[in-house]
C-alpha cells in the first residue's frame, strides 16, 4: 500500500505521432494530465487518514486505503442488500470522513483543474480547502468531477476532505442501489485524480464511428479561442495511418459536431476486435494546438431490426454471455484492471461473446478490457425493482453513465435498471447523450423490440405468445446458485436459441461467486447463505464443472456427436457457428493417443498427431471435415481433435474412445499367478480363499460381505445391490474348480416380454461372482431391461468414506456430471484426491470428488489405509458413482440432487439432472426430465467388471 501523495499518468498518447522534441513539448502543453491522489485499484492503495461514525474501528481517526470498500478495511459494518427484509439484522448506516494533502505545483496556474471520483459508495460531499466544490453527489456507481482551479492552492500542499454517508439521503438511491441481491458497501471505492487540462480545452467527445468508416464526432468545447480542429486516425500502438479530412463541421456556441470518414479500416468486432486511436486537436485562428484529446475507437455498426435480430456489422449475432459483478473477496467492489483482464479471459476462453453488467456500471478498466480483447456489453444503470429511482437524480446519472461510456465499441445495448426497476420516464434520457442511439432495454421485461424475460422455462421455445414478434434473449437465465443451472441444462437451451430465428442468445446468471471477507467475523468468506454462491467460477476465479460444459457448447465450432467403431470413416459433420470468422481461419490438431494403466503415470503415449484441414465455411455453413487415420489407429485408445481460434486461443479439446471397455480391459496384461482356490459354505456364508484374499459372500444373497487382501481389510461390501430391482432370490449356489470358484444368485425368473401373453420365453436377472486363483474377481450382473426408467438401473457397494483418500480413473473427467450436464470433459486417465467440497458453499476445492463420472473403463480407489482396490469395468456407457455429495444449505426449487443411489460407490446406467434455483430440473429441457427412454431391448442389461484387490 503506497503512503505518498500522489503519482502522475500523463496522457501524452499524442507524443507517439511525433517524435522532435518541439512536437514533444507542445505536447505536453496541450495534452491531458491525469494526477492519482489515491491508489487504481485494490492491489495499489494509498493511505489517507479516515474517520469512520460507527461499527468498527469507530469514533476516532486512523489510516485507510484508498481506493477501497471500508467494511473490508475494519471499519463499520456489514450489510447484504435483503437485509432490510430482514427484521433481525442491524442496517449499518455509518458515514466516513476522508482527509488527505495533495501538492499542486505552480505549474498549473494557467490550467484548468478538474478533481474526479470514478466511485462512491453513496452520497459524497467533497471540500477543497474547507470549501465546497459543488453539490452532494448521489449514487455510487457513477463518475464525477468538480472543478477545481479556484479552490486550490498552487506550490503548497492543498486540503482535500470527503464526507460519505454509506445510506443516501435520496429514499430511491437507496431503493436502487443498497436494498437489492448483492452486497453493499461504503466508501470512496473507486480511484480520484485530478485531471489537469489547459485553459481552452475540449470538455468531452462522444463518437460514432461506423463499420462503414464513417465517423461522427460531437465535442463539448471550453474556449473562446478555439476556431477549428484537425483529426488523425492513428492503430492502437500510436502509428499515424491518415489525416481525417472534415466534410461536415457544425458549432452552436461550445457545442461543436464534425463529421468525417476514414478509409481501408478493419471494423470491430468480438472475434477480431480491432481498436485506433482518434486524435482531435482544438486549434486557434492561426492553427495553433490548443488542447488535443485522443480516444480509443472501434468502427462497428450496430442494428436492433425489429422482429428480425440484433446485427453488428451486417451480421446477426447471438449473446453467449453472462452476468458480472464487479467484485472480489478481500476487497468487494473495488478491482483491478488485472482482475478486469482475468475475467475476460476466463470469459473468452468459454467461448462466450457477450457480458451483462449487473447491476451497474463497472470501472473504466473492464469497459476497457472488453474493448481490447473482445466483447459484447451491455451496460446498465443500477436500479431494482421498486420504488423506482426518482427521475431528478436518474436524468443525473444517466448522464454520468453515458458520457463516461459512450466511446466503447464493446457497448452495444443499454439497460434501463434491473428487473421492474426502470423509470419508464428516463427512457428517452439514453439518447441525449449517446450519439450511437443505441437502444434501451429493460431486463427480464417485453419493452420496444425486445423480450428479455428471465429463467425461462425450456417451453419458452414453443414462442407463440403474443410477444412473438419481439427478438428474445433473457438477460438472465440458468441461474447458478450451487452446481445448478449454467452448464447443466444449456445444451437443451442452446440448440433452440441457436435455431430460433428471433433468438439472440442470452446471458447466464452469474460469472462468479460473491463471497465477502468478514473482517468483523475472523476473515470467515461470506456468501450471505444461498444469495450469493451463483458464479461460474468460485470467488477467487475457481473453475466449477459448469465452466468447461459451457466452453464445450458454446465452441463456435460444432462438431455432430460422433462414435468410433471398426468402420470409422474419418469424416466428421461440422458447423460454423462464429459471426465473423471463416472456418479455415482456425487450426486443428487430430491426435492418436494410448494410455497407461492404473499403476502407471498418467501420461498419455501419441501415437500419430495430424493436421486437420479445417473447410472453407462462412459462419452459419455446415459442412465436413477429414481426419486422416494412421496405419495403426487401432491401436489407440482415443482421439484427440484440438481446435485452435486465428489468436491462438484453444477453442476445446474433444475426445473420442477408439476401444470399448471391454476391448482395451481385455488388452491390459495383468499378470497371470498360479495357486489355488478353494470354498466352503459356514455360517449362511460362502467362503472363497485366492492368492492370499479372503473373501466372504452371503449364502442367502449373493452379496460380498467382506474382503480381506493380504491380511489387509479392505472394506468394499454389501454389494452388489441391484438398485430398484423387485425381483426374489430364487437360489443362491457355488461351482467350484481347480483355477476358479464361482457364486452365482438366481433372481426368479420373469416374462421376457412385458405384454405378449401368447410368448412363453423368460428371463433370469443374476449375479455371478467368479474368483480366480491369482485373486481376481470377475462380477457380472444382468437385469432385464426397462423401456422407460424412473429411478436409477445399476449396482452399488457400500464403502465407508473416511476410508477414502483419492481415486484414479479411465474415463470422462476431470469433473462430475449430471444428465443434462455431459459435455465439457474429457476421455482421459484423471487422478482426484479426497475433498468435501460444496460447490459455491464450502471447501472450494475442484473438481468436486464425489459424484457421477462418465464412460468409466477402469477406477484405482486410494485408500487411507492402503485398504483401496481396483475395478475394471467392461460394459459401454457405465457411469461411476462415487459417494454422496454433501447437500448445500437451501437449495430452493432444484439446485442440487437429492436422491443418490443406496451404499457409497455405484456402477449405473443412468444419472439424474440437476435444476436450478428456480427450476426443478425437469422444466430445463429433455436431458432435465427425470424418465431415461431406454427403448425395447429383448436383451438384459448387463453390468461387467472385474476386481483386484
Amino acid at each position: 500500500m503506497k503512503i505518498y501523495n500522489f503519482f502522475t499518468i500523463s496522457c501524452f498518447v499524442s507524443l507517439l505521432f511525433f517524435s522532435n522534441a518541439k512536437a514533444q513539448h507542445t505536447a505536453e502543453n496541450t495534452g491531458t494530465t491525469i494526477k492519482y491522489l489515491s491508489g487504481t485499484g485494490k492491489d495499489d492503495m494509498v493511505l489517507w487518514d479516515f474517520y469512520c461514525s460507527d461499527g468498527m474501528q469507530s469514533g476516532k481517526w486512523a489510516k485507510i486505503g484508498v481506493p477501497s470498500c471500508w467494511e473490508l478495511q475494519g471499519f463499520g459494518g456489514y450489510n447484504y442488500g435483503n437485509d432490510k427484509r430482514d427484521t433481525d439484522r442491524k442496517i449499518h448506516d455509518e458515514y466516513g470522513i476522508y482527509k488527505h494533502q495533495f501538492l499542486v505545483p505552480k505549474e498549473w496556474k494557467n490550467k484548468e483543474l478538474k478533481i474526479v471520483f470514478e466511485g462512491v459508495m453513496t452520497d459524497a460531499e467533497v471540500k477543497i480547502n474547507g470549501k465546497l466544490a459543488g453539490e452532494i453527489h448521489q449514487g455510487a456507481f457513477y463518475e464525477f468531477k468538480y472543478s477545481i482551479t479556484n479552490l486550490v492552492k498552487f506550490g503548497v500542499e492543498n486540503v482535500l476532505e470527503v464526507k460519505v454517508n454509506k445510506v443516501s439521503a435520496n429514499e430511491s438511491i437507496n431503493a436502487a442501489e443498497r436494498n437489492a441481491d448483492f452486497w453493499i458497501f461504503g466508501g470512496i471505492f473507486r480511484p480520484v485524480s485530478i485531471e489537469v487540462l489547459p485553459k481552452d480545452h475540449i470538455e468531452r467527445v462522444a463518437i460514432d464511428a461506423k463499420a462503414t468508416g464513417e465517423l461522427k464526432t460531437a465535442l463539448v468545447v471550453s474556449s473562446k479561442k478555439a476556431e477549428n480542429i484537425s483529426v488523425v486516425l492513428a492503430d492502437i500502438s500510436g502509428k499515424k495511418l491518415q489525416d481525417l479530412t472534415i466534410t461536415d463541421f457544425k458549432k452552436k456556441n461550445g457545442d461543436w459536431t464534425i463529421s468525417t470518414k476514414a478509409s481501408d479500416i478493419k471494423s470491430w468486432n468480438p472475434e477480431k476486435p480491432t481498436m485506433y486511436l482518434l486524435q482531435m486537436s482544438l486549434l486557434d485562428k492561426n492553427g495553433a494546438t490548443l488542447h488535443t484529446k485522443i480516444e480509443k475507437i472501434g468502427f462497428r455498426t450496430i442494428e436492433v431490426r425489429e422482429s428480425d435480430g440484433i446485427y453488428v456489422n451486417g451480421k446477426q449475432i447471438k449473446f453467449k454471455g453472462v452476468n458480472r459483478h464487479s467484485f472480489y473477496p478481500t476487497s468487494g467492489r473495488t478491482t483491478s484492471k488485472e482482475l478486469s483482464i482475468e475475467h475476460v479471459k476466463m470469459m473468452k476462453d468459454m467461448n462466450m461473446n457477450a457480458v451483462r453488467m449487473s447491476h451497474y456500471p463497472p470501472d473504466k478498466h473492464f469497459l476497457e478490457v472488453c474493448d481490447s480483447l473482445g466483447l459484447f456489453v451491455i451496460d446498465e444503470m443500477c436500479t431494482w425493482h421498486t420504488p423506482y429511482l426518482d427521475t431528478k437524480v436518474g436524468q443525473k446519472i444517466i448522464k454520468e453513465m453515458i458520457v463516461r461510456d459512450v466511446n466503447h465499441p464493446s457497448i452495444v445495448l443499454w439497460a434501463n435498471g434491473n428487473e421492474t426497476g426502470w423509470n419508464t420516464a428516463l427512457d428517452n434520457d439514453f439518447t441525449k447523450w449517446d450519439i450511437q442511439k443505441r437502444e434501451v432495454i429493460h431486463p427480464w421485461n417485453i419493452f420496444r423490440k425486445t423480450n428479455t424475460m428471465h429463467y425461462p422455462d425450456y417451453h419458452i421455445f414453443a414462442y407463440d405468445a403474443y410477444a412473438k414478434d419481439k427478438i428474445y434473449f433473457p438477460t438472465e437465465f440458468m441461474h447458478g446458485l450451487y452446481d445448478g443451472g449454467h452448464g447443466a441444462g444449456l445444451d437443451d437451451y442452446w440448440k433452440q436459441m441457436w435455431n430460433m430465428p428471433l433468438a439472440a442468445g442470452g446471458f447466464l446468471w452469474d460469472f462468479a461467486d460473491e463471497g465477502v471477507i468478514r473482517t468483523d467475523k475472523n476473515n470467515e468468506i461470506d456468501f450471505d447463505g444461498n444469495h450469493a454462491p451463483d458464479g461460474i467460477v468460485g470467488p477467487y476465479g475457481e473453475k466449477e464443472g459448469s465452466y468447461f460444459t459451457i466452453k464445450e457448447v458454446w465452441s463456435p465450432i460444432a462438431i455432430a456427436d460422433r462414435f468410433i467403431r471398426d468402420d470409422f470413416s474419418g469424416i466428421f459433420q461440422v458447423e460454423n457457428r462464429y459471426h465473423f470468422t471463416n472456418l479455415n481461419e482456425c487450426v486443428m490438431t487430430a491426435k492418436w493417443v494410448q494410455f497407461n494403466g492404473p499403476n502407471e503415470k498418467t501420461e498419455f503415449k501419441v501415437l500419430s498427431q495430424s493436421n486437420v484441414k479445417l473447410p472453407n465455411l462462412e459462419p452459419n455453413e455446415k459442412g465436413t471435415f477429414l481426419v486422416e487415420k494412421p496405419q495403426n489407429w487401432k491401436s489407440a485408445d482415443a482421439l484427440y481433435l484440438t481446435a485452435t481460434d486465428p489468436h491462438g486461443k484453444e477453442i476445446f479439446t474433444w475426445s473420442y474412445p477408439v476401444k470399448t471397455p471391454e476391448k482395451l480391459n481385455s488388452e491390459r496384461s495383468i499378470a497371470e499367478v498360479k495357486g489355488t482356490v478353494s470354498s466352503e459354505i459356514k455360517n449362511e456364508q460362502i467362503l472363497v480363499i485366492a492368492n492370499n484374499k479372503d473373501f466372504k459372500f452371503s449364502k442367502t444373497t449373493g452379496l460380498l460381505q467382506e474382503v480381506i487382501a493380504n491380511g489387509k481389510l479392505i472394506p468394499l461390501n454389501e454389494g452388489p445391490i441391484i438398485l430398484g430391482h423387485k425381483g426374489k432370490i430364487d437360489t443362491v449356489f457355488v461351482k467350484q474348480t481347480d483355477t476358479k470358484t464361482e457364486v452365482i444368485a438366481l433372481f426368479k425368473k420373469n416374462k421376457k416380454y412385458y405384454k405378449w401373453d401368447e410368448n412363453t420365453e423368460t428371463t433370469q436377472d443374476f449375479i455371478k461372482w467368479t474368483i480366480h486363483q491369482n485373486g481376481l474377481v470377475d462380477l457380472k450382473v444382468e437385469m432385464r431391461s426397462q423401456k422407460k426408467v424412473t429411478g436409477y438401473m445399476g449396482i452399488s457397494f457400500s464403502f465407508p468414506e473416511q476410508e477414502v483418500n483419492g481415486m484414479k480413473w479411465l474415463g470422462d473427467g476431470p469433473y462430475r456430471v449430471w444428465r443434462n450436464r455431459m459435455k465439457g470433459t474429457k476421455f482421459n486417465v484423471w487422478e482426484n484426491d479426497y475433498n468435501n467440497t460444496v460447490t459455491g458453499e464450502s471447501g472450494f476445492v475442484y473438481p468436486e470428488f464425489k459424484g457421477f463420472f462418465s464412460s468409466l473403463y477402469w477406477m484405482k480407489l486410494k485408500g487411507n489405509n492402503n485398504n483401496g482396490f481396483t475395478v475394471y469395468c467392461k460394459s459401454d456407457a457405465t457411469f461411476l458413482r462415487m459417494l454422496t455429495p454433501k447437500q448445500p444449505v437451501d437449495p430452493q426449487k432444484g439446485a442440487t440432487v437429492k436422491d443418490f443411489p443406496v451404499g457409497d460407490i455405484s456402477f449405473v446406467k443412468n444419472i439424474p439432472a440437476i435444476g436450478t434455483k428456480f427450476q426443478e430440473a425437469e422444466r430445463t429441457g429433455p436431458q432435465g426430465n427425470p424418465k431415461n427412454i431406454f427403448g425395447n431391448d429383448d436383451e438384459p442389461i448387463i453390468i461387467d467388471l472385474t476386481f483386484e484387490f
